[in-house]
């Protein structure tokens, strides 16, 4: 297993990830508390989105689902900012960040893993207008990608686990993604 877990990290790294583990899911922190965040809307996406809260589903159903797994491909993404103030900057991060999402699934589709799940930050980005807004049905549910924070993963506690920073230094974005998977 070593030599698949290997693999894949080298793969998230070879796509652009600044660094990727696998670890085993029983070393994930779920937290129902995660979907207040959410619901306090300060991304602007919370019931705009068919990935977000409310619209993706129970929290509780959502962290079964998580601890159902065994393993977790964990990345992330590290962008330098202008300052701390860099709106745009954080935004041209965040999609760079859910393009490598897009192209993991792709990379990894010919891998032998079961049921993979793909989860990244924030609400899916494959379409520029998410369906819901015209409450219309997704486009594309199975490429559409929910977020960690919505599964009630607590991602800096994620980072832990994995060996990695949750806060890169001074005028970075840091975005964490995974891919839960069974072998």
């Amino acid at each position: 297993m070593n030599g698949l877990f290997e693999s894949l990290s080298e793969r998230a790294l070879s796509l652009g990830a600044y660094k990727a583990a696998v670890i085993p899911v029983s070393e994930v922190t779920l937290d129902a508390s995660f979907r207040d965040m959410c619901k306090a809307n300060l991304c602007g996406a919370y019931g705009r989105n068919w990935t977000c809260p409310p619209h993706v589903g129970e929290i509780d159903e959502l962290m079964e689902l998580i601890r159902s797994y065994g393993y977790v491909l964990v990345y992330q993404t590290v962008s330098e900012l202008e300052d701390s103030f860099d709106i745009e900057g954080m935004e041209a991060a965040s999609v760079r960040h859910a393009e490598l999402g897009f192209a993991l699934r792709n990379e990894l589709s010919d891998q032998p893993l079961l049921r993979p799940l793909h989860l990244s930050a924030g609400g899916c980005r494959l379409c520029h207008v998410c369906a819901k807004a015209d409450d219309l049905p997704c486009r594309f549910p199975e490429r559409a990608m929910a977020s960690l924070e919505a599964h009630g993963i607590n991602v800096s506690e994620l980072a832990k686990a994995s060996g990695m920073k949750y806060i890169n230094g001074q005028n970075t974005v840091t975005y964490f993604g995974g891919v839960f998977f069974d072998l």
